[in-house]
């Protein structure tokens, strides 16, 4: 839940906070996966604009929630990472204040440097977006990204 006066993060729309359930871990079948939960509070700063009188999140805040939740939860093998692109998002649903978001993520690599990770989010209603980000590794402390 977004802690009473909780700003968003620098360069973020997102003030929820997102807890991690499961860090990234091969399983049986060796596909790496991920888990984690961000619960989109009545008081997250982009809603009362967002539709005033019929608040909904907005779907370039569940884009960011599934980054985010890459971010806290990117294998090991990967270390730092960096947004390099979102490569699609598939909307299904609408998501409301008060909303707790599962944010399942399949991690799979490519050229060195190179992660994508493909995030199911769903609420207690139904799944409501599929999204594939792309990240690549972070410059070095100090370097210029």
């Amino acid at each position: 839940m977004t802690e009473p006066g909780r700003r968003p993060q620098p360069g973020s729309p997102v003030a929820a906070r997102v807890v991690v359930v499961r860090s990234a871990a091969a399983d049986a079948t060796g596909r790496t996966t991920s888990a984690a939960v961000v619960t989109v509070d009545a008081d997250e700063p982009v809603l009362p604009g967002h539709y005033p009188h019929f608040p909904i999140y907005p779907g370039v805040c569940v884009i960011e929630c599934v980054h985010l939740s890459g971010l806290h939860t990117a294998p090991a093998a990967a270390g730092p990472l960096r947004l390099a692109g979102v490569e699609s998002a598939r909307f299904l649903g609408p998501v409301f204040p008060g909303d707790r978001l599962d944010v399942d993520l399949e991690w799979t690599g490519g050229p060195p440097g190179v992660w994508r990770c493909t995030g199911k989010v769903t609420t207690e209603r139904s799944t409501v977006a599929r999204v594939r980000l792309r990240f690549a590794d972070t410059p070095g402390e100090g370097a210029a990204a």
